[in-house]
């Protein structure tokens, strides 16, 4: 399956909606856009997980590596609307207590203080 990557630029943050199944195949083609975001100085990035319907360590890898590279620009990665299966991956890696996981895109947008886990 192939991966579809949008991006929305709403107010200071882009909003990078993903679409398909996130996996070693395909992790590199978000990892590009990443770069080019940040690249560009985009450093605010909120993803949109609600059309992924898999998501292996790879493509977890690609989000630490954007939250990294956020960090140090200083801005922020947040995760909006992971489908149950992908929402598990993140709890079970631990990672849903480091990436901010948000129920909703319009939450994430505007880093409402309580994240869903």
């Amino acid at each position: 399956m192939s991966l579809t990557v949008h991006t929305e630029q709403r107010g200071d943050v882009v909003v990078v909606s993903v679409g398909g199944e996130l996996d070693m195949a395909t992790a590199p083609q978000l990892q590009d856009q990443i770069t080019d975001l940040l690249d560009k100085g985009r450093s605010r990035l909120v993803f949109d997980l609600a059309e992924v319907s898999f998501c292996d360590s790879t493509g977890l890898s690609v989000f630490v590596r954007a939250k990294n590279s956020c960090d140090e620009a200083g801005g922020v990665v947040r995760l909006a609307a992971p489908q149950r299966g992908v929402l598990r991956i993140l709890e079970v890696s631990g990672l849903v207590e480091v990436l901010q996981t948000y129920p909703t895109v319009d939450e994430a947008v505007a880093g409402e203080p309580t994240p869903a886990s």
